[in-house]
């Protein structure tokens, strides 16, 4: 027992090492573009949030994101948006990415390399009790297995597309032959969104749903 417990105290101690030399490790940041020439996706080597987190509005931001919320007393900072180890900015559309990106590029590696809060707990039970509200009964009735079809394509084959380019899309609902979806982070704006509708996804969810008619873009 005594060597157990002296095996479990070594361990333990080198997890920790392990972890505290993660923790002090530099913090490496550096830019992707995206389809949107407002947005641009800022790449980390440490994992802001483990999920999806959008905020458009300063008092939603102000409530769980302290992050997202110092990033938009910025005046050219428009939304944000994060994933796993990217955030994606939105800017004001009279502001220049030459004159703002390192500028943002400063302030984001030093707000992580201060360890400052970045979302609040709660916000994915919040965010995802939100969604199940406002789509209660999306998926019951006669067309509720056309709609967990089309939500499970969109999530299988079209979110890891667009995340790749910092953005996301979500599945609404589906009434009479419509799909309704919303786009986030870099596609939310983007003028090829459009295209990206049209031709990508409503051609694939024809294809494989015959009841689609059309895909429809609802604003967040």
């Amino acid at each position: 027992m005594r060597y157990l417990c002296v095996e479990f105290f070594q361990t333990t101690n080198k997890e920790a090492h392990r972890m505290e030399t993660i923790a002090k490790s530099p913090v490496m940041l550096y830019t992707e573009q995206t389809p949107n020439p407002e947005s641009l996706k800022y790449v980390t080597n440490r994992i802001l949030y483990k999920g999806i987190a959008e905020f458009k509005e300063l008092d939603r931001a102000a409530e769980w994101s302290p992050m997202a919320h110092s990033l938009m007393q910025l005046p050219y900072v428009k939304s944000v948006y994060f994933n796993n180890n990217f955030v994606t900015i939105n800017k004001e559309f009279n502001y220049e990415w030459a004159d703002v990106m390192l500028k943002l590029k400063e302030f984001i590696k030093d707000y992580i390399e201060k360890g400052g809060p970045i979302i609040k707990d709660g916000f994915a039970e919040f965010a995802e009790k939100e969604e199940a509200e406002k789509h209660a009964d999306q998926f019951n009735g006669e067309d509720g297995d056309i709609a967990r079809k089309i939500k499970e394509l969109i999530d299988t084959y079209v979110k890891p597309a667009v995340e790749m380019d910092g953005g996301n899309i979500e599945f609404k609902a589906y009434e009479q032959g419509r799909v309704y979806v919303t786009m986030q982070g870099s596609c939310s704006g983007c003028p090829s969104s459009t295209v990206t509708l049209k031709a990508g996804i409503e051609g694939m969810l024809k294809r494989m749903v015959p009841e689609v008619q059309e895909v429809v873009q609802e604003m967040a």
